[in-house]
C-alpha cells in the first residue's frame, strides 16, 4: 500500500514525496483513515514507527477541508501534548513539513526558556499548539490561552507522562477542553493506568495495535555485556575502536552520570557531549543538532531527555546502566532501528542490576544474547595505569595525581590517603613509633618488654614533698607574703600531712562586698598538682 491508497489530498501527498516518504508504516496504515472518518483513536505501537506522521498527516488534512472563516486573532483548535521538550519541537517540524502546501499555523511552547517569544506568537493567532504540560498550564492561568474552540487533542507518549509525573497536569488540562472534540491517545505501552486514562478519554475510539505491547523492533539487534560497574568506562571505549560506530546514542540513569561519561570520552579523544534536565534548552538542541550533522560521534542523554528524540540512521544504542522499569528498555533501543532500518543496541549490566535485567527479559518475552568475549569480563581486576599516555577513568588513580599538586588542589575531606601521600612533619619519637600521640594524654602504652610504660615525652617528674618540722604552721594557715629577711639561710618549708589525714582544701577566697568581681577555686585539689 502508497499513501495514495489513503484518500489523502493532493498537497499533502505532494509534501509526504519531498520528505522522501514512499509507503506507510503499519500504525500510519491503520490509524489515517480512522482519523479521517472523525473517530477517536487509541493507538499501541513501541517508538520509532512513525506515530507522528499517523496523527498529524490526517488533522492537517480536516483542517484545511474544514476552513472556515478567519477570526482575527485565530482561535487554537488543536492542541498535541508532549512529555519532553525535544518531542515537542520535532512535532512541531512535523507539522511544517507535512503541511508546507497549506495555510495552518502552529506554534510550540515548552518551559526551560522565556515565555515572552511565545506570548506573541499566541497573540498573532494559532492554529496548531503543540505544548508541554507545564509551560501550558502556567499560560493558561496567566489568561494567554483558551482551550474553549479545541476540536482535536492528541495526547502523545501518555505513559511517559505517567513516569514523569505529569499525570496530574493532564487531567487539570483536560477539565478545560470541550466536550464535543476528537480525541487521538497515543503511548508506546499500555499499564494499567494508561488504560484508565483512556477509558476517561476516548468516546467508542479505534483502537490500533500493530505490535504486542511492550515489544521490541524485530530490527534491533540485542546483546548484554556483563562487567564490573568500574570497568564499564573501558568497556564503552573498546566498543568505540570498532569504526562501524558511526553514531552512537548512550544512556545514563543519572544527570550526574551522563556528564561524567561525556568527561571520560572527550579525555579519551571521542567526541562526545551530553543533554539532560539540567542543560540549557539553547545547549541541548545544539548537542542534538551536532549529533544529527555527525560532528558529534557519540551523545550520552538521560531518558528524559531522550524521549521522542527521532535521528535518522542512528545504527547503535547503548545501555550503560540498565533502567529500574522495564518499559524504559523499550524506549531507549526504540531510537534505533526507525521506519524498518536496522540497528544495533548493547547493554552494560553489572553485578546489582541482574534484577532489572531479568524484569526486561520477562516484559520483552525475550532472552537477550550475552557476549562473553570481551576484555573486562564480570569479576576481573582493573589494570593499573602503567604510563602516562593512558587514559585515566578511575576516581582513585585521579586522586593519586592530585597528590602531587600543590596543597590547594589537594582532595579534602573522607577520601582515602594514597600511598605515596607526602608525610607530615612529626617529631622524632613519634616518627620513630609511627603514630601521633594525643598532646595531653598521659595514659600507659605497651612497651617492647610488654609491661604498661607511661609516655616518657609528656611524664613529669613529681614535685618534691618538704620535710614539716614542729614549728612550722599547719597547712592551712597561708603563707607569708614578705620575703625573708636573711637571704642566704635556707628557707623553711612545711611537713606534708600524715598520710592517714586527707589532704584539707583551701577556703575559698572572700569576695569583696564592694567589687563586682567574684572569686572562685579553680582547683579542687590541690594535692594532685
Amino acid at each position: 500500500m502508497n499513501f495514495t491508497e489513503l484518500n489523502l489530498i493532493e498537497p499533502v501527498l505532494r509534501a509526504l514525496e519531498q520528505e522522501g516518504y514512499e509507503r506507510p508504516t503499519p500504525i500510519q496504515e491503520k490509524a489515517i483513515p480512522a482519523v479521517l472518518q472523525r473517530r477517536d483513536l487509541l493507538g499501541c505501537a513501541q517508538t520509532g514507527t512513525g506515530k507522528t506522521a499517523a496523527f498529524t498527516v490526517p488533522i492537517l488534512q480536516i483542517m484545511h477541508q474544514d476552513a472556515e472563516a478567519r477570526k482575527s486573532p485565530r482561535p487554537i483548535r488543536t492542541l498535541i501534548l508532549t512529555p519532553t521538550r525535544e518531542l515537542a519541537i520535532q512535532i512541531e517540524e512535523s507539522i511544517r513539513a507535512y503541511g508546507r502546501h497549506l495555510s495552518p499555523k502552529s506554534l510550540v511552547i515548552f518551559g526551560g526558556v522565556s515565555q515572552v517569544p511565545q506570548v506573541d506568537g499566541l497573540k498573532r493567532g494559532v492554529d496548531i499548539l503543540v505544548a508541554t504540560p507545564g509551560r501550558l498550564l502556567d499560560l493558561m492561568n496567566q489568561g494567554y490561552i483558551s482551550l474553549a474552540d479545541i476540536r482535536w487533542f492528541v495526547l502523545d507518549e501518555a505513559d511517559r507522562m505517567l513516569d514523569m509525573g505529569f499525570i496530574h497536569d493532564v487531567k487539570k488540562i483536560i477539565a478545560h477542553l470541550p466536550s464535543k472534540r476528537q480525541t487521538l491517545f497515543f503511548s508506546a505501552t499500555m499499564p494499567p493506568e494508561i488504560q484508565s486514562l483512556s477509558s476517561s478519554l476516548l468516546q467508542n475510539p479505534v483502537r490500533v495495535e500493530v505490535t504486542p505491547v511492550s515489544s521490541t523492533a524485530e530490527t534491533v539487534s540485542q546483546v548484554v555485556y556483563h562487567v564490573d560497574k568500574k570497568n564499564k568506562p573501558r568497556l564503552l571505549l573498546h566498543l568505540l575502536e570498532d569504526s562501524s560506530i558511526q553514531s552512537l546514542l548512550v544512556f545514563s540513569r543519572t544527570k550526574h552520570g551522563a556528564n561524567r561519561i561525556a568527561k571520560d570520552l572527550v579525555k579519551a579523544g571521542v567526541s562526545a557531549e551530553a543533554i539532560h534536565g539540567n542543560k540549557s534548552q539553547n545547549a541541548r538542541q545544539q548537542a542534538l543538532q551536532n549529533f544529527k550533522n555527525r560532528r558529534t560521534r557519540v551523545l550520552v542523554a538521560t531518558d528524559i531527555a531522550a524521549r521522542g528524540i527521532d535521528i535518522d540512521e542512528l545504527s547503535h544504542v547503548a545501555n550503560f546502566d540498565l533502567p529500574n522499569v522495564p518499559e524504559t528498555y523499550v524506549h531507549r533501543i526504540g531510537r534505533t532501528g526507525r521506519a524498518g532500518a536496522s540497528g544495533k543496541a548493547f547493554s552494560f549490566c553489572d553485578a546489582e542490576e541482574r534484577e532489572f535485567l531479568r524484569d526486561i527479559q520477562k516484559l520483552i518475552g525475550l532472552q537477550i544474547p550475552v557476549v562473553g568475549t570481551h576484555p573486562y569480563p564480570l569479576g576481573s581486576v582493573v589494570p593499573e595505569a602503567n604510563s602516562s599516555s593512558e587514559v585515566i577513568l578511575l576516581p582513585a588513580t585521579q586522586r593519586r595525581q592530585a597528590s602531587q599538586a600543590p596543597h590547594g588542589n589537594r582532595p579534602h575531606g573522607r577520601h582515602p590517603k594514597p600511598n605515596n601521600w607526602p608525610a607530615s612533619p612529626r617529631r622524632p619519637e613519634e616518627r620513630s613509633s609511627g603514630m601521633r600521640q594525643p598532646a595531653r594524654a598521659n595514659t600507659p602504652q605497651p612497651s617492647a618488654s610488654g609491661t604498661l610504660e607511661m609516655n616518657p615525652r609528656i611524664q613529669r617528674p613529681p614535685m618534691p614533698r618538704p620535710e614539716r618540722s614542729s614549728s612550722s604552721p599547719s597547712p592551712d594557715a597561708r603563707p607569708s607574703q614578705g620575703r625573708p629577711a636573711d637571704r642566704t639561710a635556707p628557707r623553711k618549708r612545711p611537713n606534708p600531712p600524715a598520710p592517714s589525714s586527707p589532704a584539707a582544701k583551701p577556703p575559698p577566697p572572700k569576695a569583696d562586698p564592694d567589687s563586682s568581681i567574684q572569686f572562685k577555686p579553680v582547683f579542687d585539689d590541690l594535692d594532685r598538682w
